[in-house]
């Protein structure tokens, strides 16, 4: 018997910014640098390594969001823990929209993610530091 999937990807995504803030990428290269928001890259770590990095962003992947925001767990970062604004982004803006929502579920305020994600931030000049991958 197949699986029925009752709710695609693509719905999650706009029920999620349907309650969160979605930045612009004009908007949020305004916010890089500020010690009052805190970048926060979900992309995986080869994603990093190949593609690069934004500049004094905060790396946490997708797969750990919950664990270091909650401080009830092990893995709790203080990083979330800042009274500040939570900007989330990942390599084209669907898990960050999936991120920031689930990081406002759960009381993290405020928060935002950023349309188009890392694809956007490259294309528009943003500041970019390269990834750790291997040179050939």
């Amino acid at each position: 018997m197949s699986q029925t999937i009752t709710q695609s990807s693509k719905s999650m995504v706009d029920a999620a910014e349907r309650e969160i803030e979605t930045l612009s990428i004009e908007d949020a290269l305004k916010l890089h640098g500020r010690d009052d928001v805190v970048l926060v890259d979900i992309r995986d770590p080869r994603e990093l390594a190949r593609d690069g990095k934004v500049p004094g962003a905060f790396h946490c992947t997708r797969g750990m969001l919950e664990f270091w925001i909650d401080p009830e767990s092990p893995y709790h970062k203080a990083k979330f823990a800042e009274d500040k604004r939570f900007v989330f982004f990942c390599a084209g803006g669907m898990r960050s929209a999936l991120a920031a929502h689930t990081a406002h579920r759960m009381g993290l305020k405020p928060v935002a993610h950023i349309k188009g994600g890392f694809g956007a931030w490259k294309n528009a000049g943003g500041p970019v530091e390269p990834g750790d991958a291997p040179k050939k």
